[in-house]
């Protein structure tokens, strides 16, 4: 009541730390997520293709002219030494339909971890429907909803798809059963596409294509393991970057208040040198002293952690949707951070002034009112 402007200062430090450690650390995690999303939208970072290939036609073609069982993907899957994201099984192949050479792809529903389901990478297919590429659709008139046949069997369109400026603008993609059936392969495909495929080695992932090749030629004997290194490395660079970036800026933020804080406290037992002069002339000892300093910071802490939480939300739900696009639905308030803003908040803050109040209530009051 009588300190107004060093409690304002003092409030408006506790607001601030509590207002940018939260608008950051939700923020941060919409950063971590977008970066996730944008570098899983690079394209898969591992493909498995029969051993036999001929690697020259693979990247002429884009495929394999080989095959190996569709079990291979479940076998993948239910291996207890790998870890993945997203795991996908295809079968290619360049015919002619319509008079027009396109490249006809089936698409297995993508498999992922137990417990772990999550968005597939590419089209989830339903039987029956296909996904017709831009150039098709352009030079065959074709739309959604119409039904065409593919080998004398009827499919629907269910989308036709944008430029991508691709050879996919000359695909067909349909259920990978359905590419089976045209093409009398049944249970064979010719790819196996994952995404974050890792090793366990005592228990932690290593990140190794030769360990992973070592590891899948004990129960895939007749694939070949190709890692995209140039995707793979773009995506690690980019999420160490994203951590080290908020690892870096959180501590300044919070050590920058901290001093700020520090400051005003010492200001404010300086000024009421006198006053603990006096209190002390009076009998009050010095813990009874102390613990007047620390109910006050607490007391400030507290309001300032609801304050700032408030404000720190409330920047990060209006700023961060414009920033993080992809993934603006999932920045939502983390109640979480409350909690341990109305926890670290009064320990900082005690703490801040402690230091400064333990060196005032030390003085021999004698001393300190001297000076008056």
């Amino acid at each position: 009541m009588h300190r107004k402007q060093n409690f304002i200062f003092s409030l408006l430090a506790i607001v601030t730390a509590v207002a940018l450690f939260v608008s950051f650390f939700t923020a941060g995690e919409a950063s971590k997520r977008e970066t996730t999303r944008l570098m899983r939208d690079i394209g898969f970072n591992l493909r498995i293709i029969p051993i036999e290939t001929d690697m020259e036609k693979f990247w002429a073609t884009g495929f394999s002219e080989y095959t190996m069982p569709e079990n291979y993907v479940y076998d993948f899957a239910s291996h207890e030494g790998l870890s993945y994201a997203h795991l996908t099984a295809m079968l290619q192949k360049k015919v002619s339909w319509r008079g027009i050479e396109v490249i006809l792809t089936g698409i297995a529903p993508e498999v992922s971890p137990p417990g772990m389901q999550k968005p597939p990478m590419v089209f989830s297919i339903e039987r029956g429907t296909v996904y017709i590429g831009f150039e098709l659709v352009r030079n065959l008139g074709l739309k959604n909803g119409d039904v065409i046949d593919i080998f004398d069997k009827p499919f629907t369109i269910a989308q036709c798809l944008s430029e991508s400026g691709s050879e996919d603008d000359i695909r067909i993609y349909a259920h990978l059963h359905d590419v089976q059936n045209i093409m009398n392969m049944e249970n064979k495909i010719n790819e196996i596409k994952a995404l974050q495929c890792l090793c366990f080695v005592n228990g932690e992932n290593i990140n190794s294509v030769t360990l992973l090749r070592e590891q899948l030629a004990r129960f895939l004997p007749d694939a070949k393991v190709i890692l995209m290194q140039s995707i793979a490395s773009a995506r690690e660079n980019q999420r160490l970057m994203t951590e080290e970036y908020f690892g870096f800026i959180m501590p300044i933020v919070l050590v920058v208040c901290m001093v700020w804080i520090g400051v005003l406290a010492i200001m404010n037992v300086q000024e009421r040198r006198q006053e603990i002069g006096i209190m002390r002339a009076l009998g009050y000892g010095s813990g009874k002293i102390a613990l007047l300093f620390l109910g006050k910071a607490v007391a400030i802490a507290l309001v300032g952690a609801v304050v700032g939480f408030g404000i720190g939300t409330g920047l990060a739900l209006k700023f961060g949707p414009d920033i993080f696009k992809v993934t603006a639905n999932t920045i939502k308030p983390t109640i979480e951070l409350l909690y341990w803003s109305l926890i670290a908040s009064p320990a900082v803050c005690a703490l801040s002034f402690f230091i400064p109040a333990m060196i005032a209530i030390t003085q021999d009051p004698a001393i300190t009112l001297r000076e008056e």
